[in-house]
Formats: C-alpha cells, sequence, structure tokens
C-alpha cells in the first residue's frame, strides 16, 4: 500500500520590497530576484526548497509595498518553526526568523506578517484586484533627489490635467494587447478599474493610480509612458485611447521608466463573510479570457 501523502498548510506572507537591485521578482538563474533571496531564506528556516506563488510578478526595479505570497508546508513543518519552543507562535515567529534571514539584503525586503491562509487561498488567483502608483517629477521645484530612486524625473512640464483625461478614457474591459508584452497561452484582456493622475499643490509631484483586476507584462509602465506622451504635447488628446482600440504592438508602444514603480496593493475577498468567495474567485480566474 502507498503511504498518504501529510496534510499540507498553506502560508500566507505580506512584504515588501525596493525593487532597485533585483532582476525583477521572479527567479532566473545568476541574476538576483526578490523570489530568490525570499526562498533561499525559507529553504534555510523549512530545510527544503520552498516553491511561492505571488500576487503579481514585477519587473526588474519595480518596488512593492503589498505583495502577497503564499506556499505549502506539511503541518509538522508549521509546527517546527518554532524548533518546538514553548510559548511560541509560528506565524509571529517565522516573520522573526525570515527578517534574520533576509537581513543581508540590508532592509531591502521586509516580512510585514506570515499567517495561515483559509481555505481556497490563492495569493495569485483568489485577488479580486492589484493597485499601481507611479511617481513623476517634471520641474526642478519637485525634483526631490532623496526620492529620486523612486520617482521618474521628465525633462518637460506635463499637462496632468489633459493625462488624466487620456488615462479615465481607457478604463474598463478591454483587450490591451498595444500596451502589454503578450505571454504564451496568455490573455491581454484585462478590467481596468481605476487609472488617473493628480499633482501635489505642495511638492508639484506629479502622481498615476492604476487598479485592475490583473495587470499583464509591461501593462502599466506602457499605459503610463503613452499618457505621459499625451502630456508632454508629442500626440493629441485621445491618442492612448485609439492605440488601445488598434491592438497593436509597434515602435510606439513605449515602456516608462521601472524604479518610479510600486505595487500597492492586492485587494482579495473576506473569506469571513462567505468561506467559499477565495476558492470561487481563484476557479472563476483560472477560466482564461477568451473574448469581451
Amino acid at each position: 500500500m502507498s503511504t498518504p501523502s501529510p496534510a499540507l498548510v498553506r502560508v500566507r506572507l505580506d512584504l515588501a520590497y525596493d525593487g532597485t537591485d533585483y532582476n525583477g521578482w521572479a527567479t532566473q538563474p545568476g541574476l538576483p530576484t526578490v523570489q530568490g533571496v525570499l526562498e533561499s531564506a525559507l529553504a534555510m528556516i523549512i530545510r527544503r526548497p520552498v516553491r511561492t506563488v505571488v500576487a503579481g510578478r514585477t519587473d526588474a526595479g519595480v518596488h512593492a509595498r503589498g505583495q502577497v505570497v503564499h506556499f505549502d508546508l506539511t503541518e509538522a513543518e508549521w509546527t517546527a518553526v518554532t524548533r518546538h519552543r514553548e510559548g511560541l507562535e509560528p506565524a509571529s515567529t517565522l516573520v522573526r526568523r525570515l527578517s534574520g534571514a533576509l537581513s543581508r539584503e540590508r532592509g531591502a525586503v521586509v516580512i510585514r506578517r506570515a499567517a495561515l491562509a483559509p481555505e481556497g487561498f490563492d495569493a495569485r488567483f483568489s485577488a479580486l484586484w492589484r493597485s499601481y502608483r507611479y511617481a513623476i517629477s517634471d520641474s526642478s521645484e519637485a525634483c526631490d533627489p532623496l526620492n529620486r530612486r523612486f520617482t521618474y524625473w521628465h525633462k518637460t512640464v506635463l499637462d496632468v490635467e489633459l493625462m488624466d483625461a487620456e488615462a479615465r478614457s481607457v478604463l474598463g474591459l478591454h483587450d490591451f494587447l498595444t500596451f502589454c508584452k503578450p505571454r504564451d497561452g496568455a490573455t491581454t484582456i484585462r478590467e481596468l478599474q481605476d487609472f488617473g493622475f493628480t499633482r501635489d499643490p505642495q511638492t508639484g509631484l506629479i502622481t498615476a493610480h492604476l487598479r485592475a483586476d490583473a495587470f499583464c507584462h509591461n501593462m502599466v509602465r506602457a499605459l503610463v509612458a503613452a499618457t505621459v506622451q499625451v502630456g508632454e504635447g508629442r500626440h493629441p488628446a485621445g491618442w492612448v485611447a485609439g492605440r488601445l482600440e488598434a491592438m497593436v504592438r509597434d515602435a510606439q508602444t513605449r515602456l516608462a521608466p521601472p524604479h518610479a514603480l510600486v505595487l500597492e496593493h492586492v485587494e482579495y475577498p473576506d473569506a469571513g463573510v462567505d468561506p467559499a468567495a477565495l476558492a470561487s474567485r481563484a476557479e472563476g480566474t483560472r477560466a482564461r479570457r477568451t473574448g469581451l
């Protein structure tokens, strides 16, 4: 008779990171990545390779304030995180031990919290939406050298009201092929729920806010770059919506610099209100969109 597999528990981690010195989230041979350093720390603690699943795979140089991952452990492994010391709780102990293992990253990766995930939770597929922020400085008065690693310094003044109107013209459910780098077997249909630009009246800093059910590869940076081109007068009003409708990725599809982009938040259904909501959302998300 075959031996039954041990029962597994799913752990949710919330983390933040400065992506400046990393080649993005996803593990790449010979290159420093956020997933790489996190999984290395987990392997040291759990004493075996641990594969993580992330809510949003960020590009090289992109940061996160509200990233979420999950991974599976056996019940024995989860309990052993405390090294069986009396009075210790696995979740808080895991945060402390991971923080210690990541100390060589000099604060670039911070573990916010750990917890056993509710039934049906999937960091990627259970998400309702993700939100990003992009910071732009377009004048010497707004250029803060202390924030230069996280702000796009644009050389000419931008028309923020025009950019905001352009951004809102592409809200809704669309095929964002023009603004995405397609992955094999993946769709480029997304629901852009919020996209707008504001200028801080005190600092002059321009901030773009974006929210969607999901973002495909390069989508945020391509949308920001297209809108900035209208804001600087390179293209007329309506150009971004026209590019969206054309559904063609060509030399006019540019990318804004990655260092000014931050993954702010990932939202999930409330399992306390509906215990089946997380699994239901994951099942629906996995059903790939084939049309509008």
